[in-house]
């Protein structure tokens, strides 16, 4: 017992250490716990590898799941539409199918193959989702891509667990016997999502102790359930999260099991550099250094062609390509689960823990530095506009002098367009998201289907014309060119651009804006104004909240989503 203790406290004091400088040299925590674990373990031998170990990280791949279960949201595949979904689906395939067919170019067994082409194919939710928090893009368009692109690798990823156990003896009817069996589990958590959940958790939110408890109970309740099924107990812990997804307290579900979840998933990674054999790396250099090139390069272009052939630009395309170039922690549980089911040797195992140092590393460097990486390197892939040579020349016909110029038509574009139509304003609206564009011809709004960040595009936009020119496009580069070019073609235009942060807002001041739009300042001054107006007066208030209910409404119905902060 005493030896356990130790074991893990000084797992925990390590990783901390090392976590530390991690942070404050800004790499990405996970390789951070791999590291701790190849010092303790091949380097040092401090700890080797023990059941209790192998038991406590088991948990933490239960505990990493429940929460992304916990998390996940459907609407997201809604909202970029076919890209997502079927997108994705095409986009693991021919990673899938890639990876195989190099891993068996390179010797290995057949079973192994099998898994490098599953390994290659995911990328990381973990580590993208906080690359892109903290870039504040999130909610672009490339930002909602990928998540929803990532979304339904989530998915992808929990079948394939769920039938790792019929690989070594692989057979169709026992894969759709475990997929019916799973699927059954699934109806199960929906019905108990909708018709116990609510009741239980609506007593339980009233103590934040029972309400900890009784998640904890639903995780391990599903995982017992799962394993007498004969899968893992890390895809029962998936589907709990699920289940309790849609309730209210999904938040603060979250926000309890979170440390919990952080705890045992750095026993995780750790465990992983202790089970790294060093003997082995020398036999895999080769397969190494080809994988690293597949994931750093093949795979950016593979997703570049899906995002281009469902018709997004190439910007667009490249930034979602360079953000998922890296393998997941998915795919570093999958490969711990091989090892466990005796699919895989310990060097494969060594494989992938190399390969996800690597790529997650290089990709925190990817996502730091993508716009200039574009400005550099955008031209090379201009064979990839071929795919959407149709859209761009949807085109704005009228040439009216006078009109307002309107760049990106997302949530604060569809309020500057109700109040300009209620002006009698004649509107171009330039978007590179094609389901806005062809929701927008529909409704028989000029506008056009192109990036602010290409100045070809900006040539279409009879900018000498306009009155005033809109972009509510938050990337700052994109913003300096409209400046530029707007102030070269028409001095008298009123300029109105956006930003997300105070120092972005002053330089393009300096640039030439007549005003700049930071939305998360916009909700005080809209208090403070609403204050002001109805002076205490409840009757205007509640005019007001009627009006404001019936908007939220109709912006629901086209899929307006409030943004989620991670």
């Amino acid at each position: 017992m005493v030896n356990i203790f130790f074991d893990i406290g000084l797992i925990i004091v390590v990783a901390t250490f090392f976590a530390y400088i991690a942070k404050l040299l800004n790499q990405p925590l996970i390789a951070a716990h791999i590291l701790t674990g190849l010092i303790l373990g091949p380097f040092l031998g401090l700890i080797t590898e023990s059941a209790t170990i192998t038991t406590l990280s088991e948990i933490g791949i239960a505990f990493l799941l429940f929460i992304v279960g916990l998390e996940i949201d459907i609407k997201r595949l809604r909202n970029v539409g076919l890209v997502s979904s079927l997108g994705g689906i095409i986009k693991s395939l021919m990673l899938f199918g890639a990876g195989f067919l190099i891993a068996t170019a390179l010797g290995f067994v057949r079973i192994e193959a099998v898994y490098i082409g599953i390994i290659v194919t995911f990328s990381s939710t973990m580590i993208v989702v906080k690359l892109l928090a903290d870039k504040r893009e999130l909610d672009t368009l490339h930002g909602r891509i990928i998540l929803g692109l990532l979304l339904m690798e989530d998915i992808i990823a929990i079948f394939v667990l769920s039938a790792l156990t019929s690989l070594s003896n692989f057979s169709l009817i026992v894969l759709v016997i475990s997929v019916i069996k799973a699927l059954a589990m699934l109806v199960v958590a929906v019905f108990a999502s909708k018709f116990i959940f609510p009741y239980l958790f609506k007593f339980a939110a009233r103590n934040l102790e029972l309400l900890f408890l009784l998640a904890l109970t639903a995780v391990f309740l599903f995982s017992m359930l799962f394993t007498f099924l004969g899968f893992s107990i890390v895809i029962g812990a998936f589907v709990a999260g699920v289940s309790l997804a849609n309730l209210p307290y999904n938040i603060e579900i979250a926000s309890r099991i979170k440390p919990l979840r952080d705890f045992f998933a750095t026993i995780f990674f750790v465990s992983l550099g202790l089970g790294l054999g060093i003997g082995s790396i020398s036999k895999m250099i080769i397969p190494l250094v080809v994988f690293v090139f597949f994931i750093l390069l093949l795979k950016p272009l593979i997703t570049m062609f899906v995002c281009s052939f469902f018709g997004y630009k190439r910007r667009t395309s490249f930034l979602t390509g360079m953000s998922l170039a890296q393998i997941s922690e998915f795919s570093l549980i999958i490969v711990a689960q091989g090892m466990a089911l005796g699919h895989l040797p310990k060097d494969v195992v060594s494989f992938t823990v190399l390969l996800g140092i690597i790529t997650i590393t290089a990709t925190s460097y990817f996502v730091k530095y993508e716009d200039y990486a574009y400005l550099k390197l955008g031209r090379i892939f201009k064979s990839f506009d071929r795919f959407t040579e149709e859209k761009s020349e949807l085109e704005y016909k009228g040439n009216k002098k006078g009109h307002v110029i309107l760049c990106g038509y997302n949530r604060i574009g569809y309020n500057i367009v109700t109040t300009l139509k209620k002006l009698k304003k004649d509107i171009l609206i330039v978007d590179f998201n094609p389901e806005v564009i062809r929701k927008l011809i529909t409704q028989k709004i000029p506008c056009i289907y192109g990036d602010i960040g290409d100045v070809e595009v900006l040539g279409k936009l009879n900018i000498k014309d306009a009155k005033i020119v809109i972009s509510t496009v938050p990337t700052k580069r994109d913003n300096l060119l409209l400046i530029e070019k707007t102030k070269e073609a028409n001095k008298k235009a009123v300029i109105y651009v956006t930003a997300s942060q105070v120092d972005e807002a002053l330089e393009l001041y300096d640039a030439g804006a007549d005003y700049v739009i930071l939305p998360h300042f916009l909700g005080g001054e809209h208090i403070s104004v609403l204050i002001e107006k109805f002076a205490g007066n409840i009757d205007k208030v509640i005019r007001h909240k009627l009006g404001h209910i019936k908007e939220l409404k109709e912006r629901k119905g086209l899929g307006h989503e409030h943004p989620e902060h991670h």
